[in-house]
C-alpha cells in the first residue's frame, strides 16, 4: 500500500482474447474509457498492427466515431484522446496505457493498464503472465477477463 502523498500503483486488467478481430475486442474498452474522459495510449511492437487498428477504428461499426491518432502521422500526438504508438510514452496525456501483442512497460504514469492478448500467441500469453505476477506482486489490483464466445468479457477471480 502507497503511503499518504505517494502514487498509487496502477490497476492491471487483463483481457484474455478468444478469436475476435482485435478492433472488434478493443473498441468497446476504448469507449468506456473515453466516457470516463479518459485518454488512451494504445501501444504495441508492431507498427502493421497499429496501422491496421488504425484504419479499422475508423469503420469499426456502422456510424461510429472513435477519436483517435497514429503517432508518426501527421497529427499532433498530445491532442489524441486515442493514441496508436510503438512507444510507452504518454504524450497524449492519458491515464490508461494499453499493451498489445506482447508489448511491456511498467505502467508508471497510468492509473490503470490493459494487457490484450491473443490465448493463441504463446510468446504475448507469457508476457502477460509474467506482468500479471509482478502486478500482483507490486500490491497493485489485478483483474483477469477472458473473452466469452460471441463476444464480450467474463471475469475469472485469479
Amino acid at each position: 500500500m502507497a503511503e499518504k502523498g505517494e502514487a498509487q500503483p496502477a490497476d492491471w486488467w487483463f483481457y484474455h482474447l478468444e478469436g475476435a478481430r482485435l478492433v472488434s475486442a478493443l473498441a468497446p474498452l476504448l469507449e468506456k474509457c473515453l466516457e470516463n474522459h479518459w485518454r488512451v495510449l494504445v501501444s504495441s511492437p508492431s507498427a502493421e498492427v497499429l496501422e491496421a487498428l488504425d484504419h479499422d477504428l475508423w469503420s469499426y461499426r456502422d456510424g461510429s466515431f472513435l477519436p483517435h491518432g497514429l503517432k508518426g502521422a501527421s497529427i499532433d500526438a498530445r491532442r489524441q484522446p486515442v493514441l496508436l504508438s510503438t512507444a510507452c510514452e504518454g504524450v497524449n496525456g492519458a491515464r490508461a496505457l494499453m499493451l498489445l501483442n506482447g508489448q511491456d512497460a511498467t505502467g508508471e504514469g497510468f492509473e490503470r493498464i490493459m494487457v490484450v492478448f491473443d490465448g493463441k500467441d504463446t510468446a504475448a500469453r507469457e508476457t502477460a503472465r509474467d506482468q500479471f505476477r509482478r502486478a500482483r506482486k507490486a500490491g497493485s489490483t489485478v483483474r483477469y477477463f477472458q473473452q466469452k464466445p460471441g463476444g464480450g468479457w467474463v471475469e475469472n477471480k485469479a
